[in-house]
């Protein structure tokens, strides 16, 4: 969204980002007029829970954590558009704005940065849980949006709707696709459309957008990948706290292949004490002035980390967890782009196998060169811009 804003920001429009307090700081960054809807307390009280990593229990911990924010988004929203022109650009999970769209008929634009949240009969996402025959998926889906999702969700939603004189609402990871549209930011040889998703629909590309990527990598971090053969990156995400044993098993991995190895994190706690000389621990780095001068990427298959190993041309392994995680790690192996290794099979005898696939299969390379000539040198956030300027001027 940061990314996008900066493309609209430049075109001569007003741009305020509203979201936790905890990203104030690369909102400003980059110009954005920013509102906090709760702080980075909250935040960090949110990630460190690990029922976040859990596939089942993670979208009722992230709603009940964004759900005293909901009315003060939709009030935000309506008093903008009493005074200026408005078009809101939202997630799937920005209740605050579809409210507004149904109360007010303020324009509001779903943006998808992953296919998982897409439900296709025709060509269903993968799913944790999830399993057999199409017809099959479908039947378990809808179970589980009737008694896990709209369970947890509408008795809240609908209460509020009969204050603001709206008709109750069911079947939310439908009613989360605004009518006015969605936007795709993934491209379709990654996400094809499928006829039954929403329209009208926007598809461009990944955003690949990463905070400071436009000054140089710290001294620290070019001397390293100086000093020796291309290293294999890992990290579990930026906002997991949990990652310890990810950690242990990457470094063991690394030892066992005789591979120079970089971890990322911003929780140093999470390392390893004993990190021997040929890994090397920093808290952030871009990931697309790093990928590129690495040997693969071992990561927790969130759809921006999983769209940056394309951009480097690496072979990658993903551990999902929960959320879109294991539907980008199928595609990934669908893609021939890498393995997908659930938290359950993450071992070192599975990774250090993997690895030694990856980096020595031929065919691999070569799929891996050909992901990264689709995406390089291309601006899809400009692309997406312009895209959605035009919808709206018709």
């Amino acid at each position: 969204m940061v990314g996008l804003g900066e493309q609209l920001l430049a075109r001569g429009h007003r741009v305020t980002l509203a979201t936790n307090g905890h990203f104030s700081g690369i909102a400003k960054d980059q110009g954005l007029e920013f509102i906090p809807l709760g702080t980075a307390e909250q935040y960090l009280e949110c990630t460190t829970n690990p029922d976040l990593w859990h596939p089942r229990r993670s979208f009722k911990l992230i709603y009940q954590y964004f759900r005293p924010f909901l009315k003060q988004q939709h009030e935000l929203i309506v008093e903008a558009a009493k005074t200026e022109k408005t078009v809101v650009i939202a997630s799937c999970l920005s209740f605050g704005a579809r409210m507004a769209r149904d109360s007010h008929n303020i324009p509001v634009l779903t943006v998808h940065l992953q296919p998982a949240v897409i439900w296709s009969d025709n060509e269903p996402p993968t799913i944790a849980g999830l399993f057999g025959p199409r017809w099959w998926k479908s039947l378990m889906y809808r179970f589980g949006e009737r008694f896990f999702v709209d369970a947890v969700v509408c008795p809240y939603l609908n209460e509020w709707r009969r204050e603001l004189g709206l008709s109750p609402m069911r079947r939310v990871i439908q009613w989360w696709h605004s009518p006015d549209g969605i936007v795709c930011l993934f491209p379709d040889w990654y996400g094809p459309a499928q006829p039954d998703w929403p329209k009208p629909m926007i598809q461009t590309g990944f955003p690949l957008w990463n905070h400071k990527a436009t000054e140089p990598l710290a001294p620290e971090v070019e001397r390293f990948l100086a000093a020796g053969s291309a290293p294999v990156v890992f990290t579990p995400g930026s906002a997991n706290v949990h990652g310890r044993d990810f950690f242990n098993v990457g470094m063991k991995s690394c030892q066992k292949l005789g591979r120079r190895g970089i971890f990322l994190t911003p929780y140093p706690e999470q390392v390893p004490a004993n990190l021997p000389p040929e890994i090397a621990h920093f808290s952030y780095v871009p990931l697309d002035l790093l990928l590129n001068r690495a040997a693969a990427f071992v990561h927790h298959g969130g759809i921006g980390s999983t769209s940056q190993a394309f951009l480097g041309g690496i072979p990658q392994v993903a551990m999902p967890l929960a959320h879109d995680q294991f539907d980008n790690g199928a595609r990934i192996e669908r893609l021939k782009l890498g393995v997908s290794l659930p938290a359950t099979k993450f071992t070192e005898p599975r990774l250090t196998e993997a690895l030694k696939k990856l980096l020595n299969t031929p065919e691999i390379t070569a799929a891996c060169q050909k992901a990264q000539a689709a995406v390089a040198a291309k601006n899809e956030l400009s692309r997406t811009a312009d895209a959605i300027l035009a919808r709206f001027s018709e």
